[in-house]
């Protein structure tokens, strides 16, 4: 029985690719089944390049708004919690204009449903503006709410800070859902869990091993310790994707014959991945599932002070990802690469339910 056609207004935190390559997964996805996506609003902090590739693919209007976020040192290497709460604070005003136009975009259209990949902003929109929307919301931070999600032991304060986060950024939600690199069987009420939603070049996909490493930098900060392993061993390949890869090259000397800088591209990010020996990254979510359905191995080194990141790493490895390290200790990851074959078969076939889980739990809102 066909589903009647839904009006849908995506809101994206546009600070993480993930959440972006998610939001265009189910755009399209959205627009399969029939419905319709009458604008998009990507929050951001404004500091950060929005990728091409999502200009690119989101063919509704798109509306950029300044949305509250996490501040770096100035080695932009790890978060920095007094700065990130002063620099929010300071942004007060600037984030009841971005709820301004939040509401105008949203009263213009009537939506029949708002989904939220994660962006605080639109939490705070329905603590104050209270709209009659129904609202959903995806990300994996949503598993946070099920009680048989493992946190890493210890860091009871953190635990309670994302745990409140993410909470805020789901206040007025009708249904979250949290996608997940496994099943968990149990169900409860404030989470629905459901397979990752990963784009569909990834399915296209010709899989080889060449001699190279793929790293993904979000924080330039972390290219030192790149640059220092590739000095002490010259021979080997990498490729390394950044927002502002000019920054680098205006910075730094190095062999541009072994060690490549690319600006982030989608299509070609994941062409190098299904070549590559193996990722290494930050411990973002999206990343490591695409490795992970391709059959790359991942090393995973969260961003220092980024608990988010700090939990998906363990969950990620408990899962078969990879392995996790606070440094990018190429050496190490290029020994497990060796001794992994990299295959998750288990995984692929819970990826492959995803589109209708999804679209079934969206259908019931």
């Amino acid at each position: 029985m066909n589903t009647p056609s839904k009006k849908y207004i995506l809101v994206v935190q546009g600070e993480g690719r993930g959440h972006m390559t998610q939001a265009i997964s189910l755009y399209e996805l959205l627009l399969e089944q029939g419905h319709t996506v009458a604008a998009v609003i990507l929050g951001s902090s404004g500091t950060r390049d929005i990728p091409q590739f999502f200009f690119d693919k989101v063919k509704a209007p798109i509306h950029k708004v300044i949305s509250p976020n996490f501040s770096c040192d100035k080695k932009n290497k790890s978060i920095n919690i007094t700065r990130s709460l002063i620099d929010n604070v300071l942004k007060l005003k600037t984030f009841k204009k971005s709820l301004r136009q939040m509401d105008a975009i949203l009263q213009e259209h009537q939506p029949d449903v708002i989904i939220n990949f994660f962006d605080l902003l639109l939490g705070l929109y329905y603590r104050f503006y209270k709209p009659k929307f129904k609202m959903v919301c995806i990300a994996h931070q949503y598993i946070y709410f099920h009680p048989d999600f493992e946190f890493p032991k210890g860091h009871v304060l953190d635990r309670l800070a994302i745990k409140l986060f993410t909470r805020l950024t789901a206040f007025g939600s009708s249904k979250n859902l949290a996608l997940s690199f496994y099943k968990i069987y149990t169900n409860h009420s404030d989470v629905v869990v459901v397979p990752p939603l990963l784009r569909k070049e990834v399915f296209d996909l010709k899989v080889q091993t060449e001699d190279y490493f793929l790293v993904y930098l979000v924080n330039r900060g972390y290219f030192e310790e790149i640059l220092n392993w590739h000095q002490l061993n010259p021979k080997k390949e990498i490729h390394c994707f950044t927002d502002k890869p000019e920054s680098i090259y205006e910075d730094y000397t190095f062999d541009k014959e072994k060690l490549f800088i690319h600006r982030i591209n989608d299509q070609l990010f994941l062409e190098k991945m299904s070549k590559a020996k193996g990722l290494a990254s930050s411990a973002g979510f999206e990343s490591v599932c695409e490795a992970m359905y391709l059959g790359k191995p991942v090393l995973m080194v969260p961003i220092q002070g980024h608990f988010e990141q700090f939990c998906n790493s363990r969950d990620a490895h408990r899962a078969g990802a990879g392995i996790y390290d606070s440094t990018f200790d190429l050496t190490r990851f290029e020994t497990y690469c060796r001794t992994t074959d990299g295959n998750n078969q288990w995984f692929r076939n819970w990826v492959a339910v995803a589109q209708s889980r999804i679209i079934n739990e969206l259908a019931s809102v």
